[in-house]
């Protein structure tokens, strides 16, 4: 019979898979041509990452956890799961102290889930956030990632004329 494994191991899967899932999720959003199953897979990547960050990760952990289930949400199209997530996300990052692009990241989310809801001015508030915020992250690669990510959000909501 084997050994249960200790705690620290326990720890160190959860770790690993919160991880692994995380990155799941975002390379599979980045791709342009993704399939059902593949959409299937990102959002249930999304719920897994968040719950392995749940077991072991700090707040912070769970703050991106839900910034990551924003995004699985509203790339499938459930803009008020995603503003869900989103809000908490930002909610968070507004009252705690974060890396820059963080907060830049919620306000995205949030413009982003609004413009799949429909809600011009919800958008039109945390686009505007985002856009600034993004443009004045520190680190250079950091401020890529957030511009190759931010470019992704629609620059309209629905029904609006560009």
């Amino acid at each position: 019979m084997q050994e249960k494994p200790t705690q620290e191991t326990i720890d160190q899967w959860h770790r690993w898979f919160a991880v692994e899932c995380n990155n799941r999720v975002w390379n599979l959003a980045a791709k342009p041509d993704r399939g059902p199953e593949e959409n299937r897979e990102m959002l249930n990547a999304a719920y897994t990452a968040a719950f392995h960050w749940s077991k072991i990760g700090q707040p912070i952990n769970n703050a991106r956890a839900d910034l990551t289930l924003a995004q699985a949400h509203v790339l499938l199209g459930q803009g008020e799961q995603a503003l869900h997530y989103a809000q908490r996300c930002l909610a968070f990052f507004e009252s705690h102290a974060s890396e820059d692009w963080d907060l830049a990241f919620a306000h995205a989310a949030v413009a982003h889930a609004a413009a799949v809801t429909g809600d011009a001015d919800l958008y039109a508030k945390h686009y505007a956030l985002a856009e600034q915020l993004g443009q004045a992250i520190q680190d250079a690669e950091d401020r890529a990632v957030f511009a190759e990510e931010f470019a992704r959000v629609p620059k309209t909501v629905r029904g609006d004329r560009p």
